[in-house]
């Protein structure tokens, strides 16, 4: 099992997940001091090399307190009124504290949807990507002007965890009121004791989480867990620390206590079991030989090398790669519709824009959404090989 590493500026993209009761006062609104701190932090795990996302809470809590609502449970519409509200408020502060150090903020609105529906999925992980690759750094919400009690995630703890698993990314940071995972609630019973390190989320694991601790937060240490579960399978390692303290980041760095949970050591294999043996493949793509060598050596698969599209698929759903020889070689989630794929199969990527209308994705299947099914193969040509992967 890998050991947490020594510095935070030794992972390559990190998730900070940040609650409401952090960033908002009940009485006073919006905590300026601890939002321009922890994005000091962001700067300079940016200045290391460090790609940052943030899921931040607190359009609600930062909404209600501008409509002056009264404490306590607000009606759906009424949370709906403060987040619509609270969003705007939100993403303002967030750009303007992170401008300080000349970072340009980007804010996505996420629903359950855009994360469990394939098609939706891709399209929000390729608007993310996009904006990590110009140097932005992702302000990510649930969208909680429009979701509703049956479509929504309802905290943002498993929110970050599916942001994470989307993106990538090596490490989750849930900030909380919290350090840390104890063996029961430390507010409940004193004799609790702390957990550094996690080495597997078990059922003993689970049991030890709470209930939520502040009217603010809609998530406690059960959410937490469960967005634990949902990171590590991904093999996305994650923390869970106090942000209370001024400059967070910069004090897990310093030694300020955490619980470390150590990602899968098989994630590849959990993602090749979903995409290879759980999911009906809904067509067929016929490559050439070249194409296939280029697939088994780990390139995505370029409309160049394709030489026959059947079925009726729809992008982001998962499609049969089959050799010359009529055997399935790999499957993988598509990047184009069906009808699209038969216009541009045999094609070079630069040919895309002319034949679709539109400057498409160079790939008919990413090589980060495809996975080998048949190992064996020869080598061959193929327009494929005339072309960089994408």
């Amino acid at each position: 099992m890998s050991a947490p590493l020594a510095s935070l500026s030794g992972y390559r993209r990190i998730v900070i997940k940040i609650g409401s009761a952090l960033l908002v006062d009940r009485a006073s609104g919006l905590k300026k001091p601890w939002l321009d701190a922890i994005c000091d932090d962001i700067a300079a795990l940016r200045q290391k090399g460090v790609e940052v996302l943030v899921v931040s809470s607190g359009a609600i809590a930062l909404g209600r307190t501008v409509l002056n609502l009264s404490p306590g449970a607000l009606k759906l519409e009424e949370s709906q009124a403060a987040a619509a509200v609270g969003q705007i408020a939100l993403a303002r502060h967030w750009s303007e504290s992170l401008a300080r150090s000349e970072i340009v903020a980007g804010q996505i609105l996420l629903t359950l949807g855009d994360t469990e529906e394939r098609r939706r999925y891709l399209n929000a992980r390729a608007t993310i990507k996009q904006l990590l690759s110009l140097g932005s750094v992702p302000i990510i919400n649930e969208n909680d002007t429009v979701a509703t009690t049956e479509i929504r995630y309802g905290d943002n703890d498993r929110l970050a965890a599916r942001v994470a698993t989307m993106c990538g990314a090596d490490l989750l940071i849930l900030l909380s009121d919290i350090d840390g995972l104890y063996t029961a609630p430390p507010h409940l019973d004193p004799q609790a004791e702390f957990l550094p390190v996690i080495d597997e989320i078990t059922p003993q694991i689970e049991a030890m989480a709470g209930g939520a601790a502040s009217e603010l937060s809609r998530g406690g240490m059960r959410t937490k867990i469960d967005a634990g579960k949902i990171a590590t399978s991904a093999g996305c390692a994650m923390i869970i620390t106090s942000g209370k303290p001024m400059n967070p980041l910069k004090g897990i760095d310093n030694g300020a206590r955490h619980s470390w949970f150590a990602p899968s050591a098989t994630p590849v294999t959990a993602r090749k079991t979903w995409i290879a043996g759980q999911l009906q493949p809904a067509g067929t793509l016929v490559v050439d030989q070249g194409a296939e060598t280029a697939l088994r050596s780990g390139k995505s698969l370029l409309p160049a090398g394709v030489q026959d599209v059947s079925g009726q698929f729809h992008r982001g759903d998962t499609i049969s790669v089959v050799g010359l020889s009529g055997r399935e070689i790999a499957r993988g989630l598509a990047g184009y519709d069906a009808e699209e794929a038969r216009r541009i199969a045999g094609h070079k990527s630069r040919e895309i824009e002319a034949l679709l209308g539109y400057a498409g994705r160079a790939a008919m299947i990413h090589r980060d959404d495809l996975v080998m099914t048949e190992t064996a193969g020869k080598t061959g040509g193929s327009n494929q090989r005339d072309e960089a992967h994408a």
